[in-house]
């Protein structure tokens, strides 16, 4: 009983250590986070991504003279691969013909009632002209057969002379009259065939201007490069299916790889910052590894909303100073815009600083304790802070706050 007795202690001492052991609190001591107070250049920049292009490229364009034949858009019905290097001259694209064809169609049925309608015109009016000089003939014949009645009717009596004198006048008049009416039935004539004439030759060259630009629904490329869509207003890409209008007729474009930039959008918070030839530095996300220098060529006057963004933004871009292989249009880029840099001046993390209603100060090491010392900042940067007075070159300064905080004495200034 007596050993069952101790096993059973000791069983249970066993149990309880355990759970002390387990369940214990355990102390973890806080190592302090320490940076010097650096000396040098300080950068004040705006951080945005973007989107490669080419400063120059040639457009590759379908036909321009679509208004001209009543066509306001035509839709990509073939489109060579995005990235794809052609030669000047090269199939790039084919559009939609459906509508065109059906004009040409149209047209073709009005050409021929039209053409139909010039040769009846042109009989009638011959055979108007025709009938009327024959009448011409006749009176002309009249007016000599009442010459002769008068020449023989000399020895007549004076009555007789005289009815042979009024058939001549009226014989005479009704020539004259005839001759007159004749020229202006062949002025009407001429007018008619002339009116007739103009709407065929003016739907023939309508006609003549369909096929000549289905011609043009064929597209190649006017110099050799390597093809890139183009982009909608909303950032989508162009591609089959997509319209071409008469007011803005580009398909795709062919850049120019020597002269690269970088298109971003600055949030309005930022854009007061930017100005034109600012420094920059643009990393290409594909590779992160290479660093690129460039400088601010345009800043948008007006803001505008782009698709899943609350805030309004402006339109910036950068060119490249350098140029690479690597650089391919929509490529995605980081941008940073250095808006402002501070010479000669002290600055540490911003995480370093403090505040105390309106006094800012810093926990430094000093004397092998740490003190608590107000500072005096300046700008800022989404990382660092400008010291003013407070701190020298060198100082060690605390990241983390001490335990004992609230007891360490502030020095001011």
């Amino acid at each position: 009983m007596k050993y069952k007795k101790f096993i059973l202690t000791g069983i249970g001492l066993l149990i309880v250590g355990g759970l002390w052991y387990f369940l214990r609190e355990e102390s973890y001591a806080v190592e302090p986070i320490r940076v010097p107070v650096l000396h040098g250049d300080f950068e004040v920049s705006v951080y945005t991504s973007g989107e490669l292009e080419a400063k120059n490229s040639e457009n590759i364009v379908g036909p321009s003279r679509l208004r001209q034949v009543g066509v306001h858009s035509a839709q990509i019905a073939e489109l060579i691969p995005e990235g794809t290097v052609v030669e000047a001259g090269d199939w790039v694209a084919t559009l939609d013909r459906t509508d065109i064809s059906n004009r040409i169609l149209d047209r073709e049925t009005e050409l021929e009632r039209l053409e139909t309608s010039y040769i009846q015109t042109k009989l009638d009016t011959t055979m108007d002209l025709r009938n009327a000089r024959n009448e011409l003939i006749n009176l002309q014949f009249n007016y000599e057969e009442a010459k002769i009645t008068l020449e023989q009717s000399q020895y007549e009596p004076p009555a007789t002379i005289r009815q042979a004198e009024i058939n001549l006048e009226k014989a005479g008049r009704a020539y004259d009259q005839a001759l007159h009416n004749y020229e202006l039935r062949r002025q009407q004539a001429e007018a008619r065939m002339q009116e007739i004439t103009a709407q065929l030759n003016q739907l023939r060259r309508r006609y003549n201007d369909l096929l000549s630009v289905m011609e043009e629904f064929e597209i190649f490329a006017p110099m050799s490069g390597m093809v890139i869509y183009r982009r909608n207003w909303d950032g989508t890409r162009f591609g089959v299916g997509s319209q071409i209008s008469a007011w803005d007729n580009t398909v795709a474009t062919l850049p120019d790889f020597s002269v690269m930039m970088s298109r971003t959008y600055v949030n309005e918070i930022d854009i007061s910052k930017v100005r034109i030839n600012q420094p920059a530095e643009v990393v290409v996300d594909a590779f992160p590894e290479l660093t690129f220098t460039g400088f601010v060529t345009e800043v948008a006057n007006i803001g505008e909303q782009r698709p899943n963004q609350d805030a309004r933004v402006f339109e910036v871009k950068i060119q490249i100073n350098e140029s690479d292989t690597i650089m391919r249009p929509a490529m995605t880029t980081k941008n940073t815009i250095i808006t402002h840099v501070e010479e000669d001046v002290l600055y540490i993390p911003i995480e370093g600083i403090h505040a105390n209603d309106t006094i800012s100060y810093v926990y430094m090491d000093g004397g092998g304790r740490v003190s608590r010392k107000q500072v005096i900042t300046g700008m800022r940067n989404d990382n660092q802070i400008i010291i003013r007075e407070g701190l020298k070159k060198g100082d060690m300064i605390h990241l983390t706050v001490p335990p004992d905080a609230d007891d360490i004495p502030l020095i001011t200034l």
